[in-house]
């Protein structure tokens, strides 16, 4: 795991929980990933690290197994009680309602990994090509970035009433003029009529009333059964996008020693940044957080290696515990999780 802050208050948050998918003693068990990659504050970002797994763990032991639905559940219940938040703080902080967060989510469970998204942060996958050896860089992962045009067309057949769902302002494609991801945790403002009001900002506030939810945070969910030949997924928000390939960053991981592999892959993106600002990453470094932002984006990458032998039999055995909040530290010895590396 790796974290580089650009912002005055870091808004990316992430986390890596490997062991008990339920509060139960028969399991399942396995490895939960979530980047939560927060906008508009860290208020957001910050509830989803505390509670999206806890929920998740709640469903999964009252359908006593891992799904589609449970996690479907999990993104819903972490939804509402945000919105529980912001009703509460919304008469002396009317702000929060214009706070919200990415999410991405990977669960690895009996030999299934399921990856479920909203907003912008991406899941890709590194597999070995069985007729060349070459490792190739499969996205897993549905992004809701109006800068997609299957994106836009999608926010116009849900809205076909408003010619103005999406605006290009400044050269950049956003929902409203406000925002470019089309499904988010959070940004209440744009769901509910009755927080897009004083005393919100101005700059929040549509002049006509909605009358049904702009946004979604209905997440997009796949599920993969994980092959001998699967070696790795790199998950990480936009802002490592922002400047690598999903090819180029698969490469980086497969060409070098595991040991410092997220790392490794934000230092190749900060070099990029510098590079398209024709400056030297060293004069980047010295740059302080506020500032940074003009050059690049928070950025946090989590970076899963994946042992077949282990990870076909991690939902039912039971292996020591971890639990990595923003921070990586080293994943224990013969665990039954996927080998991490965190940095």
């Amino acid at each position: 795991m790796a974290v580089v802050q650009a912002n005055s208050l870091l808004e990316d948050q992430s986390q890596v929980e490997s062991g008990p998918l339920s509060t139960l003693e028969s399991g399942p068990y396995g490895t939960f990933v979530g980047i939560y990659d927060g906008h508009g504050g860290p208020e957001t970002s910050r509830y989803i690290n505390d509670h999206l797994f806890q929920n998740l763990k709640r469903f999964t032991s009252e359908q006593q197994s891992m799904s589609v639905d449970v996690i479907r559940k999990a993104y819903q219940a972490t939804e509402e009680g945000f919105l529980s938040v912001v009703t509460k703080q919304w008469p002396m902080k009317p702000q929060i309602a214009a706070v919200g967060s990415c999410c991405l989510v990977g669960v690895i469970c009996g030999g299934t990994l399921y990856i479920a998204n909203v907003g912008d942060s991406r899941a890709v996958l590194g597999r070995v090509m069985k007729a060349t050896g070459e490792v190739r860089a499969i996205q897993l992962s549905s992004e809701h970035n109006v800068a997609i045009e299957s994106v836009r067309q999608e926010m116009h057949s849900l809205h076909p009433d408003d010619s103005h769902i999406v605006v290009l302002k400044h050269n950049v494609w956003r929902v409203k003029g406000l925002i470019q991801v089309s499904r988010s945790i959070g940004d209440i403002y744009l769901k509910k009529a009755e927080f897009n009001r004083e005393p919100l900002y101005t700059k929040f506030r549509l002049r006509e009333p909605f009358k049904r939810p702009i946004l979604s945070s209905e997440p997009s969910i796949s599920v993969h059964e994980l092959q001998t030949h699967d070696q790795f997924v790199i998950f990480a928000s936009d802002g490592l996008w922002e400047h690598l390939s999903n090819q180029e960053a698969v490469d980086i991981v497969q060409n070098h020693p595991r040991s410092g592999s997220a790392r490794r892959l934000v230092k190749t993106a900060l070099q990029e940044a510098a590079k398209k600002r024709e400056m030297r990453y060293s004069d980047l470094k010295k740059i302080e957080r506020g500032v940074r932002r003009h050059f690049h984006d928070d950025i946090t990458v989590i970076v899963v290696f994946l042992d077949s032998n282990l990870v076909s039999r991690a939902s039912s055995a039971r292996g020591p515990s971890l639990s990595v909040r923003g921070r990586g530290i080293n994943i224990p010895a013969k665990t039954l999780a996927p080998s991490m590396e965190t940095s």
